[in-house]
């Protein structure tokens, strides 16, 4: 009858993700904070019923891109869209080399360690990544998270309720040249090139601050 009091036992890599985040001391100093620029490609928006079908990551530390840290990984489509292949173009019999959801998340985990997440549009790449947590049992991820989207709305003049930029209207606007396009590791670093123009630009006028830049509100209606 006591079964309810007891502590719920976690599988080790994520238990390690929880107390890497929750122990972190890298939060204060600007330039200490290594940041991981993320982006998905997956079967296509619906959060419920489409799956993640690459993750990928480059990291920033002390504003520069680490090309040598960065991070790919394919997951085994057990949805398959055949319209989305046209964007992204992963088949389901590619070269690829693919693994299980659960092998890539522990993957992305080892590779995240205590950095602050950033993507363009945060919410749905974290969003599809909690559900895949959800389906194991675990989640939602603990780590911090930036989105280049929000950032941007903070700083701009022109169009400033406008609700959303796309990555290629942010690329236009900081004159980022776009390459690899819809590949996530591709997009991933463009993301992380615009998050050095926005926040160049942004300590024109204030002092970098991680609290500045997180979008509360989305913490918040979580």
């Amino acid at each position: 009858m006591f079964n309810i009091f007891k502590k719920k036992k976690y599988p080790a890599y994520w238990q390690k993700h929880i107390d890497v985040v929750k122990n972190s001391r890298n939060y204060s100093n600007y330039e200490s904070i290594r940041f991981v620029c993320l982006d998905t490609e997956t079967t296509g928006f619906d959060y419920e019923n489409d799956r993640i079908l690459c993750i990928g990551a480059v990291a920033l530390k002390n504003n520069k891109i680490l090309v040598s840290d960065s991070f790919e990984v394919y997951m085994q489509q057990e949805v398959f869209n055949k319209e989305t292949v046209k964007i992204h173009g992963i088949r389901r019999n590619g070269t690829e080399k693919k693994v299980s959801e659960e092998e890539a998340i522990i993957q992305f985990l080892e590779y995240l360690d205590d950095a602050v997440i950033i993507a363009h549009h945060t919410k749905f790449d974290i969003t599809m990544i909690n559900n895949a947590l959800k389906r194991l049992n675990i989640g939602p991820i603990k780590s911090k998270q930036l989105d280049t989207n929000y950032i941007h709305k903070k700083i701009v003049t022109a169009n400033k309720f406008k609700k959303l930029y796309s990555l290629d209207e942010l690329c236009e606007i900081y004159n980022v040249k776009m390459h690899d396009r819809h590949t996530a590791l591709g997009d991933a670093l463009l993301t992380a090139y615009v998050f050095l123009k926005l926040t160049y630009k942004y300590k024109k006028n204030n002092v970098l601050n991680l609290t500045n830049l997180i979008n509360t509100n989305y913490y918040l209606n979580k």
